[in-house]
């Protein structure tokens, strides 16, 4: 019996309103990246091992991913048993008010390892807050969308946290450019405490959301899963694991982001800080253009197809972007890295909302969503970490990075090879398993003699 079709969904609003709350979300949590990787080393730890200082300082950018898959079971839990809206409004608070309070910590000049510890603290929270934002962002879009276009509507999501990153960086590139005598006691406060004014502006925006239609029918039906986090484990573990598996391509994003950028701007690279954080800014400008653009591709073609171009060849690029980082070449940099991050890293980046979330239903969506993306995120974050003791004490071994974040694209793209494609399944279908059993056997119950069972 085919499921019945969910309410008329209002995609545009849901997606502008996605769109616009990732975007001032992410700014908080990208900037910490900057910072990690210009400035906290020098800001709060201790100047003894300068070296030292700038390993955990990187480290640190790592805690929040590890803070992420907590975040998940819980905003998880609640997201799939109150609604999508109400878990939107949360974590961009908690955003706020944590990345806030990053720009008013006492430095460890001021109060010693007491400073780490805090910041530490914050990034926690920045983590928790992240972990129910994009699933609960995507399951919203998604949700909404009309069947043939849910790829492109669902891209929105990840479209904002692209524009979250332009906007970070935009506010850290004259921060940056600032003295250094400026920078380091007041400058990098700045990007920090304008997070209230973007706390603010995406509360009027999100609180005016409405719920989706999927959750509506499924809240009327009495089908609202008591617990669905147990109902995920019984039912959907494969599913679960294989978007954790998936989402590892997150590596790609940290190496390029705080590594690279680390990398460039060390002795090692030669390259000035502002202008590696403007290459940064164009990627992700021509990101924002490709990621609907192959979103739009996926709701053609598949899933499947997009995502795997997307990873296998962030693969490759990755050696072409970190050799032209150790050239010295801005120009060289920059065009590798627009095609590297811009181009090819968003057909994956672009089409997971929509790939992950069709791989469950309405009832355990957002948990599915957020426990196995954030563990996956989770490991890819402290890539970083890893990253930075593959390239040895100079810096200077970034083949062995490069490999390292090729094998990770490799076991994304082997992940996602082995599922199945979902672009043409029914959203009230999504994720049942009759549905799948049917299109194994090439029948569906409108098929069925009218005396089959049922």
């Amino acid at each position: 019996m085919h499921a019945p079709a969910a309410p008329q969904g209002k995609p545009r609003k849901a997606a502008i309103a996605a769109w616009i709350g990732s975007a001032l979300e992410y700014y908080d949590f990208f900037i910490y990246g900057s910072a990690a990787a210009l400035v906290f080393p020098k800001v709060f730890f201790s100047p003894d091992d300068p070296a030292t200082a700038t390993l955990i300082s990187l480290a640190t950018f790592g805690v929040a991913y590890a803070a992420r898959p907590v975040g998940a079971l819980f905003l998880g839990h609640f997201g799939d048993r109150l609604g999508r809206r109400k878990i939107m409004v949360l974590t961009l608070i908690l955003m706020g008010l944590s990345t806030f309070l990053i720009g008013v910590l006492p430095t460890y000049a001021q109060i010693g390892t007491a400073a780490p510890v805090l910041l530490v603290l914050m990034r926690v929270l920045q983590g928790l807050s992240a972990a129910g934002e994009q699933a609960s962002a995507n399951s919203m879009t998604l949700e909404h969308a009309p069947e043939h276009r849910r790829g492109y509507y669902a891209s929105f999501t990840l479209n904002g946290t692209q524009a979250g990153q332009i906007l970070a960086t935009l506010i850290f590139i004259p921060v940056a450019a600032l003295p250094d005598d400026q920078l380091y006691s007041w400058g990098w406060r700045i990007p920090f405490l304008l997070s209230a004014v973007v706390a603010v502006v995406g509360y009027v925006i999100r609180r005016t959301l409405e719920e989706t239609p999927v959750f509506q029918q499924v809240a009327a039906g009495n089908e609202v899963a008591k617990l669905p986090l147990v109902e995920l484990v019984r039912g959907h573990w494969a599913d679960v694991l294989r978007v954790v598996a998936a989402a590892l391509i997150a590596t790609v994003s940290t190496i390029f982001t705080v590594w690279a950028l680390s990398f460039a701007t060390s002795d090692a690279g030669g390259l000035e800080d502002s202008s590696m954080l403007w290459v940064g800014v164009l990627a992700n400008a021509v990101a924002l253009l490709a990621i609907p653009l192959w979103a739009k591709l996926s709701d053609r073609i598949g899933r499947k197809p997009v995502f795997l171009t997307g990873a296998l060849g962030s693969g490759v690029m990755i050696f072409v972007y970190l050799w032209a980082i150790s050239t010295g070449s801005l120009p060289l940099v920059l065009l590798t890295g627009i095609v590297f991050f811009g181009v090819v890293y968003s057909a994956a980046n672009g089409i997971w909302p929509s790939l992950y979330g069709e791989m469950f239903p309405a009832q355990v969506r957002l948990s599915g969503m957020a426990v196995g993306t954030q563990l996956g995120f989770a490991i890819a974050g402290f890539a970083v970490g890893f990253a930075e003791q593959i390239a040895g004490p100079g810096g200077d071994g970034w083949i062995g990075v490069a490999a390292f974040t090729a094998a990770i694209c490799a076991v994304s793209a082997l992940a996602v090879a082995t599922g199945r494609e979902t672009h043409r399944v029914p959203t009230a279908a999504l994720g049942l398993k009759e549905h799948h059993a049917q299109e194994r056997t090439g029948r569906t119950s409108a098929e069925r003699p009218s005396g089959a069972a049922r």
